[in-house]
């Protein structure tokens, strides 16, 4: 058995090995698709850490879970050298170059993991291109999509549609090759050679977080100019880049956009952004949109 465990960690490496050559960060995970090093701050005592002062590898060990996460050989052979008993990998979404997006449909209620898709594909009208796709164990299988290096996109349950999962910046997909408890994760024939296709405009809009609710305020560049500026003032730290991207595309789409440039860079100012990023979200959306900045 721990011949097995030995060979199925050295195949684990060499997978990881190889997406890193592509431009994937990964890192080991054990038999149980979870991260395979433990926290370095599981028995530090006091009170744990909330989201906001959570280590996420400030401190130079391993065992931050994604935030571990490297495309550097020698940082990845001494991950899995500290890990001597994982038997896959995980490959980090939302960093560059590829922006990674994962969509995971739900084949608990389908024999047809496309069939979950093919209702909000059809309503929204977007396509899946051809890209990587992994198949699972259990029959499922997985999408990789990518996104826009100036766009933020979340992990979401459910939320693009009933048994549809994203995976997104903070997440990480299990990469092919990669040997679980349920089995094996494997490419699927004729994917294995491609690059994750950019993900179709109208699919990003929709795994974009929705718009909050807000007060209404006094007309300034039309009311729903208007509304669209005070969301993007509405944003928190590492919510601006998305927020912005969101009321951009929406006021590009409505015909305001080139009105709303200024109004938006300047909200986009107040909340923290420079505004070379600014400009450069905005400009994203246009050309999402189908649109010249």
């Amino acid at each position: 058995m721990a011949t097995t465990d030995r060979q199925a960690t050295t195949l684990a490496l060499a997978h990881a090995l190889s997406a890193a050559e592509r431009g994937l960060a990964v890192i080991p995970l054990s038999r149980t698709k979870l991260p395979a090093l433990r926290s370095p701050h599981h028995d530090e005592p006091g009170p744990r850490p909330g989201p906001t002062t959570r280590c996420r590898g400030e401190c130079g060990r391993f065992g931050h879970g994604v935030h571990d996460a490297s495309t550097d050989p020698a940082r990845i052979r001494a991950l899995f050298a500290a890990a001597p008993r994982a038997t896959g990998y995980g490959i980090a979404c939302g960093l560059p170059p590829h922006h990674l997006i994962g969509v995971d449909p739900d084949t608990r209620s389908s024999a047809d993991s496309s069939a979950a898709l093919r209702e909000p594909a059809l309503r929204h009208l977007f396509t899946i291109p051809a890209t990587v796709v992994v198949l699972t164990p259990s029959g499922g299988r997985h999408l990789w999509l990518s996104g826009p290096p100036d766009v933020v996109v979340p992990n979401s349950a459910s939320r693009l549609a009933p048994g549809i999962d994203i995976r997104g910046a903070g997440g990480y997909l299990v990469g092919p090759g990669s040997r679980t408890d349920h089995g094996t994760y494997t490419a699927a024939p004729g994917t294995a050679h491609l690059a994750p296709a950019a993900c179709p405009p109208a699919l990003l809009r929709l795994l974009l977080p929705p718009p909050r609710a807000h007060h209404p305020t006094p007309p300034a560049a039309g009311g729903h100019g208007q509304g669209l500026v005070q969301f993007v003032l509405a944003a928190h730290q590492g919510q601006r880049n998305t927020r912005l991207f969101w009321a951009a595309c929406r006021a590009y789409e409505d015909g305001i956009g080139p009105a709303l440039v200024a109004p938006l860079v300047e909200a986009a100012l107040n909340t923290g952004l420079t505004e070379r990023e600014a400009r450069a979200t905005i400009a994203s959306a246009a050309r999402t949109t189908g649109h010249h900045p």
